[in-house]
């Protein structure tokens, strides 16, 4: 691959810069810095819709679903730039791993019916996947969708949805056939969260951020909202979530904005002397972070190159998922180290030291190697659709550790 910017690239990143810019409203700027982890407030979602208005929610969408058919490298290049203002709300669920879906294996009527209306902002979606008894091992949840007329009838317990609080539809993962092996019988709706029988319950994470537990009673939803083949969904569900992890890389540059603050302090901050910058362990792990933030920025644009024309990256997308997560949560490891026991204090405490950006940071990584599945299944990905390796028995060892790692058992 080619790894300059075509000149045409840079001048869309020029346009998109400018764009943004002029959008970013006082209110905005207010909301996001006043605002906790509890999901986009009115400035935002009208940010949002602006950016909905301009087409820029569907940049990689092709022409003929309403989108700018422009390449996923163009559409890289404007989350690198929302990422440079921070973390705005642009409806990514609906439009990275909805809608992309629904293209693929929805019918031509719901493709009419839901893919403009994401574009517009008017459908945003949480997703109704993990269940108190089925998060990694996704196949074996309980939540039913039984056929009764012209209605599926939902009942069962989703949690960790975390914007179903503020979203209009839940894409739902569901059982509907149980006499057949568990991945072979779920199938995935799109839900209104104004149906009668749904209620959200929060839950508070770690990082004082909100998530839920969404709750189905008899909640009736009409046919054509099963989206795909009937006891299709996990085939559907994994490539919303191939599509998912290809957006994470666009954490680049909230990782930049990071490491640049952290060197500032570095270089602006002395002890014994000397600016923090100038001790030599400081100055070899600023490196290695330089390095990893650098393999984060490459392995986005080959997943986005890939795509663009026409090849799954399958195994690349969970390697991009394991290097941007782990290295989300190494950075504010690091700048724990670095600041100290002033690290530890939150935004607002007058003794604070980048005004509390480490503390949360340290708190907010933690979830995201899990979230959009656990970094040690994207590992085990890797090992065997990237490297060939076996799959590992259900005692979780291959016959390499069980012959004492010195001979393969054929």
């Amino acid at each position: 691959m080619d790894f300059r910017f075509t000149p045409e690239q840079d001048e869309w990143r020029d346009e998109i810069r400018s764009t943004i810019e002029s959008l970013i409203t006082s209110e905005l700027r207010e909301e996001m810095e006043t605002a906790d982890d509890v999901g986009p407030g009115p400035a935002q979602k009208q940010f949002m819709r602006e950016l909905g208005s301009r087409g820029l929610l569907g940049i990689s969408w092709p022409e003929e679903y309403g989108g700018l058919g422009r390449s996923l490298m163009d559409q890289y290049i404007f989350s690198e730039e929302i990422g440079r203002f921070g973390s705005l709300y642009t409806n990514g669920t609906a439009t990275h791993m909805v809608g992309p879906t629904i293209m693929n294996v929805g019918t031509d009527e719901q493709r009419e019916e839901w893919l403009p209306k994401m574009l517009s902002g008017e459908v945003e979606c949480a997703l109704g996947y993990t269940e108190p008894g089925a998060g990694t091992d996704l196949a074996g949840l309980q939540t039913r969708a039984v056929v009764d007329g012209d209605d599926y009838v939902i009942n069962g317990q989703k949690m960790f949805t975390s914007a179903g609080h503020f979203s209009s539809h839940v894409w739902l993962l569901a059982r509907t056939d149980t006499e057949v092996r568990k991945h072979r019988g779920l199938s995935v709706f799109l839900v209104p969260m104004d149906s009668e029988g749904i209620s959200v319950r929060p839950l508070w994470r770690m990082d004082s951020g909100r998530t839920n537990e969404v709750f189905f009673d008899n909640v009736r939803v009409p046919r054509q909202n099963l989206i795909g083949e009937p006891n299709r969904g996990w085939y559907h569900v994994a490539m919303a979530l191939d599509f998912e992890r290809v957006s994470i890389g666009s954490r680049y540059t909230g990782l930049l904005r990071r490491m640049d603050r952290l060197i500032k302090f570095a270089n602006e901050h002395e002890t014994d002397g000397k600016p923090l910058s100038q001790d030599p362990h400081v100055r070899t792990r600023f490196a290695e972070l330089g390095m990893k933030l650098e393999v984060v920025r490459l392995f986005s644009y080959r997943t986005a190159w890939m795509t663009d024309r026409g090849t799954v990256p399958n195994y690349e997308s969970s390697a991009l998922k394991i290097v941007a997560t782990d290295l989300i949560q190494e950075v504010a490891d690091f700048g724990f180290e670095l600041l100290g026991m002033y690290g530890q204090l939150t935004k607002g405490s007058p003794y604070s030291l980048l005004d509390g950006e480490m503390e949360q940071a340290y708190r907010s990584g933690i979830f995201l190697r899990f979230g959009g599945g656990a970094n040690e299944v994207q590992r085990d990905i890797m090992a065997r659709r990237g490297l060939g390796m076996p799959r590992p028995d259900s005692s979780g060892f291959t016959s390499l550790t069980r012959s004492g790692g010195t001979q393969v058992t054929s």
